[in-house]
């Protein structure tokens, strides 16, 4: 899968609300009304990389979650990082 350029990054985020580019990832932070609703939002979008398997990077600082999405495998954001933002939005309905 081919790198996107930042042309073609900037392009899409308009339309994957919440998501940043910053230090070549695509990054999103989400404040969750409980741990535990923090932790259910993991186990479902965990489980959904799993099936596409493509993995986010995930960092859980108690109500707080933050998705990094970058394809290590090519050197930077693919369009699989693009879709699996898009799909994050969708599951967590935001």
């Amino acid at each position: 899968m081919a790198v996107l350029s930042d042309e073609q990054v900037d392009a899409a985020l308009p339309a994957l609300t919440g998501w940043t580019r910053a230090e070549g990832v695509l990054r999103r932070s989400i404040k969750f009304p409980s741990f535990m609703a923090g932790i259910d939002a993991v186990r479902r979008v965990a489980e959904h990389a799993e099936a596409k398997n493509h993995h986010p990077d995930i960092d859980i600082r108690w109500r707080t979650v933050t998705f990094s999405l970058v394809t290590h495998s090519a050197g930077g954001i693919t369009e699989n990082d693009i879709a699996m933002a898009r799909d994050i939005n969708e599951m967590l309905g935001t």
